[in-house]
Parts: structure tokens; C-alpha cells; sequence
């Protein structure tokens, strides 16, 4: 390893790997918050931005010219001023008429620009670093990865929220409760019409209510007016009825843009009919469980519209969102929009809101939705200067605060275009004929497949009923256990993995990281079994289940660090991390199907089998015993 600037990996590393999360969760979660307040339709949000994935998944096939040409610190702060100006033009883009044509053109230039600041920056990790420091930061990295995504999702988007709240008219409050003693209503939906004291004042929203109690009990039938004649329905259909009701109603009033129905697939229409393969599956090592009869949420219904006409020409778009409170209690937003747009023609017609309300309540639980209808536009101009601001910050302050390691250089002595190509081939050749290299691919494939099925099926087992082999949690509970517990579980686990690594380097620790990957994925076969075991004891099991897979991975990341040895260790490491993803992609890809055939007790078992894989790809794996162990002074 060759001496680097002395500079405290302290001062860049948590910089530099918050500035990689970043952009990622900007291309592809605030992205689609943001289009969804602006109106962008659901098909179009689904079919446009689930391709900005793609750079990710490619970015191994352009990772040798990241070795090639230039030094990784040079493209690792390229990339960071090309993200800032990237992000402004985000900002700018905005207002224009054709914003979405245009910010999604920008987000697929942001979204590749990240893909190669990857490259770079993991690359430039393994150059500044000693193979003793690499072992020990590696849990931090990943900690501030993952902290970039929680200030994403959470911190960006509450302040796009704060500046809609302040810039249009007075905020809409309204407050679900939820309380099992309460005897069941059914849902209304009767307009809201003018007062003349409501034709008074400043404009303003009123409501059907503004504090509504329903209950979590559910009737079996319901009695419903049909033309003329009232039929009773099972309650699942009469809740479709009023989804649909309330769908229809805010179309043909000019609140919600229609949307045509997307076609059903075949392989949607035959999803109900098994194969014979699948009947064989179920039938061999399926569980031996009753038939679950699965029972329908409450629901509950808001209507609201304006007080007075608005000035001609003028829209009112009326945003509403989750504040606080219990999750447990739901704005539908899958189906039916919550964004509604007023103005003079539909001022006096009444929008609806609708509201699901967990069946598996047992307390009394609140929720509070805040209607927010200030300047959306102005709102995401702002979150994307202030991202711009960041990345020409984090680019000023590393161009001084990223060491200059003397090994790295450039990685060939190509000029001509040929030599380029050559070199480029050369890149992926040279990995192919790395020692050991089908075993390591083996174990990039094979070391997560207990947790790559398992990680698709903790929330569904956690909030499926007990009936159908779940734990039965409401979704605010879950939110605590697997979006809190969980989290920290895994942070925590990372964390000790690379300081212990860094003691005893990665031979050493192979073996426990190994067995803690798969030991822990016995707590989830102990729950599938338990009678009804406490909240206590679930958040326990989520804890050391994510924690043993936060320590596992730690061994994870190292391996591929130490595969990627050599002189293309940036294109190496990338390729490296495209067989990660493919090593969750698979499996997780079977999951959701295996679980349904056999069930969640069974198929718990079958990832303890799948621990066996873990177990046996690393007795064939050869590591220097020094790896990432701390050099002894004599």
C-alpha cells in the first residue's frame, strides 16, 4: 500500500459517503414525491422513473474508464460539481411548462453522474486508505450511507412541506381517531353546501369534519342501495364500492385527472389459478394451515371544498399528508389520488378523502392529516437549490479535505482511443483470471441468499394476521419495530463488525460474521412458531436478526475489497458490487412466491437451509491473513 497525504479519515470519509446517498435517494425516492405533488400521474411516475435505476445496474460496464483515464479523486470531485450543477438545473426546470420531460432528462444525466461518483469514490476508499483502515471505517461509511437516505426521504421532504404549509392558504387539520368500543357507521358521502356565513371572509377549505371517530370493528354485510332496491354485500365488496365512489366523484368534478386503467396482464389474471408445479411445491412443503378468510380494514370518508369562489383563471391545489399520530391509520393514496385541484368551476363541489383503519387495532389510536395548498413549485425549487448548495459545498471543502494518495494515478499509460479500448477489455479480462474467481463469485451470489428472500417477507410477516402465519402488527407498529428497531440493529452491527475486523482482520472474522449472518435468521423461525409472543419480544428478534446481518456484511464488504486487490481495483470493486446486486436481485425476486406455496413457518425453515450456502462458500474462500488486520509495530 502506498503512503498517502496524512490526512484523519474522519475528515472525508462521512462527507464523502453521505454525498454518495444522496444523489441516489434524489433520483430515486424524492424524485417520485415530487412529481406526485406536481400531478404527474401514477402510470407516469411508475413507467419513467423506474428506469432511472438503470445507471446502477450498468455502472460496471463503464467502470474501466474510471481506471483508465484520470485519477479516481479527480472523478470522485468531477462528478460531486457536475451533481451541484445538475441539481440547480433540477431548481430551474421546475417552473418551465414541459418540467417533466426536462427534470426527468436531468435526473437520468444525476443519476449516472452518481453511478460514476460510486465508482470513484469506492475506488478512492481502498487507494487512501490502509487495509487495516478499510476494515475499520467500512461500518461508518455504510453508517452515513444510510443516514443520507433518512435525511432524504425525511429532512427534504418536511421542508417542501413546511414552505407549502406557509405559502397558501390557511392549513386544513383533520384528526382520525380510531377506537374499538365505537359502533360501526357506514361511510358518507353527502356534499357539503354553502352557508352564508361560509361566503364570508378569506378563502378558506371547510370540511365535513374536521375530527372523525371511526371504529376497527367491521360488520359482515352491508346494506346498500342498488336502483331501487337495497341488497345486502359482503363488507370487501361494499368497501370497493366506496373506493370506487369516491374515485369516480373527484374525477367528475375536476378534482383528479383521470387515469386509464392499466390492462391486466395474463400474468396477473391467472395469479389466482396454480401450476402443477407450484400445487406439487404446496403440497410436498407446504404448511398444513385452515383456509384464511381475510378480513377487510374499516374505512372512513372526508369531504372538503372551498368556502367562497376563487378569482378567475386562479387554481387552488390542495395537497394532503400524513402528520403524525398512528400509522395504523391510512390516507389511501394507491389508488386514489390526494392531491385535488380547485377553481372557479368546482369551488362549491365536494372533494373526498378515504381513510383505511386497521382491523387489528385493539386501543384507541389517533392520526393527524395536514392539507397543505401554498406554492408546490416554489417548494421543490428549493429542495433542489438546497441540494445544489450541499454538493458545491461538499465539492469546495474535498477538493481540500481529500487526500492524495501517491498510488493514485492513472490507471494505464493509454492515449490513443485504441489503447483505451484495449485497456478497457483488458479490465475485465484481467478480473475473469483473478485466482479464485468463480469461488468468489460463488460467494457474491451465495453468502446473503438466507437474507436476500428473508429481507422481501419481515414487513408482510409482520403485518399479515395470525390466521394467515403473521404476527398480526398494526403498520405503526411495524414502522417502530423493523423501521426503527431494525435500523438501528443493523447500524449498530456494522459498526462493531468493521472495528473488530480491524482488530483481527478478515480471516479471522470470516468465520463468526458467517454464523451470525445465519444464526440470527433463527429468531424469524422462532416467531413464525410463538403463541402470540409480546411487542417486547418481536422488536428483541428484529434487533439481533438485523444486527447478526449489519456483523455479517461487514465480512461482505471486506471480501470484495480484498477481491478487488490489484491494479483495476476500481473497475474490480464495481464489478464486484454488480454481482451484489444480483445476489439479492434473484432470490428476493422467489421469495414472495416460495412464502405464498409453502408458508411463512416453512419457509423461515428453508432460509435456515439457505444458511448452508453462507457456511459452505466460505470454506473454500483464501484470505491473506493480514488483511485488514492492524500491522504490529516491532
Amino acid at each position: 500500500m502506498s503512503k498517502t497525504t496524512k490526512r484523519s479519515p474522519w475528515a472525508w470519509i462521512p462527507t464523502l459517503y453521505f454525498a454518495q446517498g444522496l444523489p441516489y435517494v434524489a433520483v430515486m425516492t424524492i424524485s417520485v414525491i415530487m412529481y406526485k405533488r406536481l400531478g404527474i400521474s401514477n402510470t407516469d411516475i411508475a413507467l419513467y422513473t423506474g428506469w432511472l435505476y438503470l445507471p446502477w445496474v450498468i455502472k460496471p460496464f463503464w467502470s474501466p474508464f474510471v481506471d483508465i483515464i484520470k485519477t479516481k479523486r479527480w472523478w470522485t470531485l468531477s462528478m460531486q460539481w457536475l451533481i451541484a450543477f445538475a441539481l440547480a438545473g433540477i431548481a430551474f426546470a421546475i417552473p418551465a411548462p414541459f418540467f417533466f420531460q426536462l427534470t426527468l432528462a436531468i435526473f437520468w444525466l444525476v443519476g449516472f453522474t452518481s453511478a460514476t461518483h460510486d465508482i470513484a469514490a469506492d475506488g478512492f476508499y481502498m487507494l487512501a486508505l490502509t487495509e487495516h483502515e478499510q476494515s475499520l471505517y467500512v461500518g461508518i461509511r455504510s453508517t452515513f450511507y444510510r443516514i443520507a437516505t433518512v435525511a432524504g426521504q425525511g429532512l427534504l421532504v418536511i421542508v417542501a412541506g413546511l414552505i407549502e404549509t406557509n405559502t397558501g392558504l390557511e392549513p386544513l387539520q383533520l384528526s382520525v381517531n380510531a377506537d374499538p368500543t365505537a359502533e360501526w357507521s357506514a361511510a358518507k358521502m353527502d356534499a357539503i353546501y354553502s352557508a352564508e356565513a361560509d361566503l364570508q371572509g378569506e378563502l378558506q377549505f371547510i370540511t365535513t369534519t374536521d375530527r372523525l371517530t371511526a371504529s376497527t370493528q367491521t360488520p359482515d354485510e352491508v346494506a346498500v342501495n342498488i336502483g331501487e332496491a337495497i341488497k345486502k354485500l359482503p363488507f370487501k365488496e361494499y368497501v370497493a364500492i366506496m373506493r370506487d365512489s369516491v374515485k369516480h366523484s373527484n374525477e367528475r368534478n375536476g378534482f383528479v385527472t383521470a387515469e386509464t386503467p392499466a390492462t391486466t396482464s395474463s400474468a396477473t389474471s391467472s395469479a389466482n389459478g396454480r401450476s402443477a408445479f407450484t400445487e406439487w411445491v404446496a403440497s410436498t412443503f407446504g404448511e398444513d394451515r385452515q383456509a384464511y378468510t381475510e378480513r377487510s380494514n374499516n374505512i372512513a370518508t372526508v369531504g372538503i371544498r372551498l368556502n367562497r369562489k376563487p378569482a378567475a383563471g386562479e387554481k387552488i391545489v390542495l395537497n394532503v399528508t400524513h402528520r403524525s399520530g398512528d400509522q395504523s391509520i391510512k390516507l389511501e393514496q394507491a389508488a386514489l389520488s390526494t392531491r385535488f385541484v380547485f377553481n372557479e368551476n368546482n369551488w362549491d363541489k365536494t372533494a373526498w378523502l378515504f381513510y383505511e383503519i386497521d382491523h387489528k387495532l385493539q386501543t384507541q389510536a389517533q392520526a393527524n392529516f395536514n392539507g397543505a395548498s401554498g406554492n408546490i413549485p416554489m417548494a421543490w425549487m428549493v429542495v433542489f437549490a438546497v441540494l445544489s448548495v450541499f454538493f458545491f459545498i461538499v465539492a469546495a471543502y474535498h477538493s481540500r479535505a481529500l487526500p492524495k494518495p501517491s498510488s493514485d494515478s492513472n490507471g494505464a499509460s493509454a492515449t490513443s482511443a485504441s489503447e483505451i479500448m484495449h485497456e478497457f477489455f483488458a479490465t475485465f479480462k484481467s478480473f475473469f483470471k483473478k485466482k479464485q474467481v468463480w469461488i468468489a463469485i460463488a460467494f457474491m451470489l451465495l453468502y446473503r441468499l438466507p437474507e436476500a428472500q428473508l429481507v422481501k417477507l419481515i414487513n408482510p410477516f409482520l403485518l399479515d394476521p395470525i390466521d394467515k402465519g403473521g404476527l398480526g402488527l398494526t403498520t405503526g407498529q411495524v414502522g417502530v419495530v423493523y423501521g426503527t428497531v431494525g435500523i438501528i440493529g443493523l447500524t449498530i452491527g456494522g459498526i462493531i463488525g468493521g472495528i473488530v475486523a480491524a482488530k483481527g482482520g478478515l480471516k479471522r472474522w470470516l468465520w463468526p460474521m458467517a454464523w451470525s449472518m445465519s444464526l440470527t435468521c433463527l429468531t424469524f423461525v422462532y416467531l413464525s412458531y410463538a403463541q402470540a409472543p409480546s411487542l417486547l419480544t418481536v422488536n428483541v428478534c428484529v434487533f439481533i436478526e438485523q444486527f447478526g446481518y449489519g456483523f455479517g456484511f461487514t465480512a461482505y464488504m471486506l471480501y470484495l475489497i480484498y477481491f478487488s486487490e490489484g491494479r483495476h481495483k476500481t473497475a474490480h470493486y464495481a464489478i464486484c458490487t454488480g454481482f451484489m446486486a444480483l445476489g439479492m436481485m434473484l432470490p428476493g425476486m422467489a421469495a414472495g412466491w416460495l412464502q405464498e406455496t409453502i408458508g411463512y413457518r416453512h419457509f423461515f425453515i428453508w432460509t435456515m437451509i439457505c444458511c448452508a450456502a453462507t457456511i459452505g462458500v466460505c470454506a473454500f474462500l483464501k484470505i491473506d491473513p493480514s488483511f485488514g488486520r492492524k500491522e504490529q509495530k516491532a
